[in-house]
């Protein structure tokens, strides 16, 4: 089976094509790689971008890379998990979940779109 996978999104260009263009609601994982949180995030989120192909897109936003977009939506702390839909934040949690936490967050989003 072919998986989308999580894109990485460094650039306010990249961003605006993949994040606030997008026809799907999209999944954003703000993260850094001295997070210990957010390695433990990682994995859940490429098993979400999995269950959720064609349903949602699934985007990661390493803030030391993209500064400016994590200053943008007022990301202090890390990981940020956040769905946008139409260019809005419909969703966000700040901190480590569960798997299911993130599913529960997801489907209250599919709801409102």
């Amino acid at each position: 089976m072919f998986t989308m996978a999580v894109k990485q999104v460094s650039d306010t260009k990249s961003w605006e094509t993949d994040v606030m263009r997008s026809s799907m609601p999209v999944f954003v994982d703000f993260w850094a790689e001295w997070c210990g949180p957010c390695r433990m995030v990682s994995p859940v989120v490429e098993e979400l971008s999995e269950e959720y192909d064609g349903k949602v897109d699934f985007v990661k936003v390493n803030v030391d890379h993209a500064n400016e977009l994590a200053s943008k939506y007022n990301v202090f702390s890390i990981p940020t998990l956040a769905i946008f839909s139409k260019g809005q934040i419909i969703a966000q949690q700040v901190g480590a979940a569960s798997k299911e936490s993130y599913k529960n967050m997801i489907e209250r989003a599919l709801e409102k779109v």
